[in-house]
């Protein structure tokens, strides 16, 4: 039996966590399947009951489950918090990509039919396109060893250092060229190698890993050119390789192709998905939200497409994953929105619907 750990976060996390498993759930029952779930606390939730945004224990949890579920984390009142530890100490879900290793992340974001009077995009712009950001998720400015505050010449500096190595750029590399031949086989790889000596190795890497796939189509761009280049040309973007900061940014802003940050998905891999299922950390990529949370009006879509990633790269069901973005376009085709995306129905009417449709 498949085991899942369930760990709904802070604002409206707990509330889209709840009817994500109801979709689980039900594409489990499709598939023959029966899930053991586990719950837990992360991040603020964590810090609340434990003192600490990530406890041994869940860790140990998440490196005897077969996929994590992660609903949001995040706060006001517990960003200026400062733990013991690294970097990956500051944060509970990036306690656990450190530790695990989720280094692949997929951050895809895709245009709605349904949806696309709410892109800022002019329609015959945003129509069909489909793109998805690769982030690196364990290193980079996120995971800066060398960071703090100092006093030079009596002015306060803050520094985080940025730094790669080539094995940790190889193999994200080379798991987005993976990914890029199971899509369009497109590959666009952003840096900044024109003025950084860590974006200059990065290039070079990649461009590397780019001779051993001649069947892909590969071309290198700077940061601000490929943010630029993404909303006047979205189309032409298949999988973009970004470092972990870059790959932040731009995952946001892919969020005007479907109308709202609520309808993005994502998952972080520990594994080249060439190489057949992965564990993974499976998230909505909307953010907790709190301005919001408890009203019931939250949207579930990120956080259940994120369940059919799972199904695709953890138990290598994509045909579930399909089934389950056809059910998505057919609820938001017949008008079912919450209120981020121009309806009023709930955060729980909005899932009936996708339930319904997923059935039918």
């Amino acid at each position: 039996m498949p085991r899942l750990l369930a760990l709904p976060g802070d604002g409206i996390g707990p509330e889209i966590m709840q009817q994500a498993l109801r979709v689980a759930h039900a594409l489990a029952a499709r598939a023959g399947l029966r899930f053991e779930v586990d719950f837990d606390l992360l991040h603020g939730a964590s810090y609340d009951r434990h003192g600490t945004f990530c406890t041994q224990a869940v860790l140990d949890k998440a490196r005897a489950a077969d996929a994590v579920l992660v609903g949001a984390v995040g706060g006001a009142q517990w960003d200026d918090i400062r733990m013991p530890g690294g970097p990956e100490c500051q944060d509970g879900l990036m306690y656990l990509r450190h530790h695990l290793q989720t280094y692949l992340g997929l951050r895809p974001a895709r245009a709605w039919n349904s949806l696309l009077s709410l892109s800022p995009l002019r329609e015959t712009v945003a129509r069909d396109a489909d793109v998805l950001i690769l982030r690196e998720m364990c290193g980079g400015a996120m995971f800066a060893t060398q960071r703090g505050r100092r006093l030079i010449e009596g002015k306060q500096q803050g520094f985080d250092m940025t730094a790669y190595d080539s094995g940790e750029v190889e193999r994200f590399a080379r798991g987005g060229f993976e990914v890029a031949r199971m899509r369009r086989q497109r590959v666009v790889s952003c840096d900044k190698s024109n003025v950084m000596e860590s974006y200059k190795l990065w290039r070079e890497v990649v461009s590397d890993v780019a001779l051993e796939y001649p069947d892909v189509e590969f071309e290198n761009m700077f940061a601000d050119n490929c943010a630029y280049q993404l909303m006047v040309r979205p189309r032409d973007f298949d999988v973009v390789l970004c470092c972990n900061q870059l790959g932040d940014v731009l995952s946001d802003l892919t969020g005007v192709l479907a109308g709202s940050l609520g309808m993005l998905p994502s998952a972080c891999l520990s594994g080249n998905p060439a190489k057949g299922s992965a564990f993974g950390i499976y998230e909505s990529t909307s953010g907790s939200a709190p301005d919001i949370a408890g009203q019931g009006i939250a949207n579930p879509i990120g956080m259940i497409l994120s369940v059919g990633l799972m199904f695709e790269h953890s138990f290598a069901r994509p045909d579930l994953r399909l089934a389950l973005d056809q059910a998505t376009a057919a609820t938001l085709a017949a008008g079912i929105r919450t209120p981020d995306i121009g309806g009023e129905a709930s955060t729980a009417a909005l899932t009936d619907a996708l339930l319904e449709h997923l059935a039918a």
